[in-house]
C-alpha cells in the first residue's frame, strides 16, 4: 500500500474523482444554467461535500481530517481551472475591471490581477470547503462507530 494511500485512505484518482464531484456546479454556474438560492444550485453545493463525508465515514482513512482537506484542495484546483477556462463565458464580454485611483493601469496587467485574484480565490474557496467539511468527517469519525480503514480493495 502507498504511503498517500495508507494516510489518506484513498488513492490519488480517488481523491481527485471525489473532489471532480462539485465540478458540475462550476461548469452549470459559470454557463449561468444554474442560479444561487435555486434547489438545483443547493443540491450541486451541498452534495458533493455530503459524499466526502460519507466516503470517509465508510472507508475511514487514518487522518480523515487530512483526508478531506486534501479532497477540498483538490477541489480548488478544479475551481480555479474551471474559472479560468470558462471566463470570458461567465463574463460574457464584461471582464471585471479595477476602478478607482486603478483605473487606468493597463488592461492586460487588470486582466492578469483579475485572473491571479480568483486562481487565489478559488484555492481559498476549495481549501475552506474541505477544512470546514474535514472537520465535521473527523468528529463524525469519532462519533459514529464503525470499522477501521478498509483496505480490502487495492484499487481504491
Amino acid at each position: 500500500m502507498s504511503r498517500p494511500r495508507r494516510t489518506l485512505g484513498f488513492s490519488w484518482p480517488v481523491l481527485a474523482g471525489l473532489a471532480a464531484l462539485a465540478v458540475p456546479r462550476l461548469v452549470l454556474h459559470d454557463l449561468d444554467v444554474i442560479h444561487e438560492g435555486s434547489l438545483v444550485n443547493g443540491l450541486l453545493v451541498f452534495l458533493p461535500p455530503l459524499c466526502w463525508i460519507a466516503a470517509v465515514l465508510w472507508r475511514r482513512p487514518a487522518r480523515p481530517f487530512l483526508t478531506v482537506l486534501v479532497i477540498g484542495v483538490l477541489y480548488g484546483v478544479f475551481l480555479a481551472a474551471g474559472h479560468q477556462l470558462l471566463w470570458d463565458t461567465a463574463f460574457g464580454g464584461a471582464t471585471p475591471t479595477l476602478g478607482g485611483n486603478l483605473a487606468d493601469v493597463d488592461p492586460a496587467v487588470q486582466r492578469g490581477l483579475m485572473r491571479g485574484a480568483a486562481v487565489v480565490s478559488s484555492l481559498v474557496t476549495g481549501t475552506l470547503v474541505g477544512a470546514v467539511t474535514g472537520a465535521v468527517a473527523a468528529l463524525l469519525c469519532r462519533v459514529v462507530t464503525g470499522q477501521p480503514e478498509r483496505t480490502d480493495d487495492p484499487g481504491t
